[in-house]
């Protein structure tokens, strides 16, 4: 079964070299511990957070050759070099990126070697940096954001500071009326259909899209710490720095790598690995797949879901702008968890996102 969205969008590049989606809440809201978990590819860093919490085994789905080439070597390097090594291998940490590419290749598959070896380019700068997802942010810092703020301010949004003094800063000195220009102009429908995300991305997306991404960022840099932000780092200076995510942390790297073998990659969309299955999941990472699909389609997958799923499987999945969550139909076969879901949403650092949905089989 094909996937509504590849009937309309690109999928021949790296949209996303790291996940922009905080495995903090994922883990919290899954519970993956002995389960069997489906996990949406992207990078591959959420799909390892939940080896690393613990899950009994992952399967990824990814539809994206050059996704589950970020993927397949995510796997060589953390069975190949140590921490620092893995990090450095990303783009995080300055070294010699060929030297440590060839200790990942004799793991390394035919076609995976195929894609490296014609994007060699993307080695040296860091594996890690080069979907279009991080290009159109490395754009918005390098090009866009030296016209609004300078590096001492930027340096000072991301010192840690109380909640007060947060809103203080926020209010006197960051939310200018060149930033607010900037970010109307930079996070548009269209800005960002042409250099983040397909066009396609937005075919079920109503109103403003700056706007509504605004008041999180503003929720990000106020009612959240930004000093302990990643995703906020990363944006603002290339690095996630000391701030890693959940799949980066050093504390996590053995566990990874002792549990690797538990990965499987199926090269295809959700929807014909799930047709496909021959056991029950018990644990579902969807990303934010429902924002690209029609309502009706978003009910026929979470109905294919709930007929693959062991009765209290859980889902989790994210709203950027377009609203989804089960629909009344399928009010006797999920039960929505919108207390955890709500205190989730809270601690979300991955800030663009407009709701975090999390249900249960029933």
């Amino acid at each position: 079964m094909q996937s509504e969205i590849q009937q309309h969008a690109d999928f021949s590049k790296v949209r996303y070299a790291n996940c922009w989606e905080d495995a903090d809440i994922l883990i919290e809201a899954l519970a993956p511990q002995g389960r069997h978990c489906v996990s949406i590819g992207s990078a591959g860093d959420n799909s390892f957070s939940l080896l690393a919490a613990g899950a009994e085994s992952v399967t990824i789905a990814e539809m994206n050759p050059a996704q589950i080439a970020c993927i397949k070597l995510r796997i060589a390097a953390y069975q190949s070099l140590n921490h620092r090594e893995f990090l450095t291998l990303l783009g995080e940490l300055e070294g010699d990126r060929i030297a440590l590419y060839q200790k990942c290749l004799p793991l390394l598959d035919d076609a995976t070697r195929d894609y490296w070896g014609h994007f060699q380019e993307h080695i040296v700068e860091g594996f890690g940096r080069v979907g279009k997802f991080e290009s159109y942010f490395t754009l918005f810092r390098d090009k866009l954001l030296p016209l609004v703020h300078s590096k001492t301010t930027i340096a000072a949004l991301l010192q840690s500071r109380s909640r007060d003094e947060r809103e203080t800063f926020y209010q006197s000195t960051w939310n200018t009326w060149r930033w607010r220009l900037l970010f109307k102009f930079f996070f548009s429908r269209f800005v960002m259909g042409r250099l983040g995300r397909d066009p396609a991305f937005f075919k079920y997306v109503e109103g403003s899209v700056a706007d509504r991404i605004l008041s999180r960022t503003k929720h990000a840099l106020v009612k959240l710490d930004p000093s302990k932000n990643p995703y906020l780092h990363w944006i603002l200076t290339g690095r996630y720095g000391s701030t890693l995510p959940h799949a980066l942390r050093e504390e996590n790297f053995q566990t990874i790598r002792d549990r690797i073998h538990r990965i499987h990659i199926a090269p295809r969309p959700l929807e014909s690995l799930l047709d496909d299955a021959q056991q029950p999941f018990d644990a579902y990472n969807l990303s934010d797949i429902f924002e690209y699909m029609s309502e009706e389609n978003t009910a026929e997958v979470l109905q294919t879901i709930h007929r693959h799923s062991s009765k209290g499987a859980r889902l989790a999945y994210w709203n950027m702008l377009a609203p989804r969550s089960r629909p009344a139909s399928m009010s006797a076969d999920l039960n929505p968890l919108d207390d955890l879901a709500a205190q989730l949403f809270i601690q979300d650092k991955a800030f663009f996102y407009s709701a975090f949905v999390v249900e249960e089989t029933t």
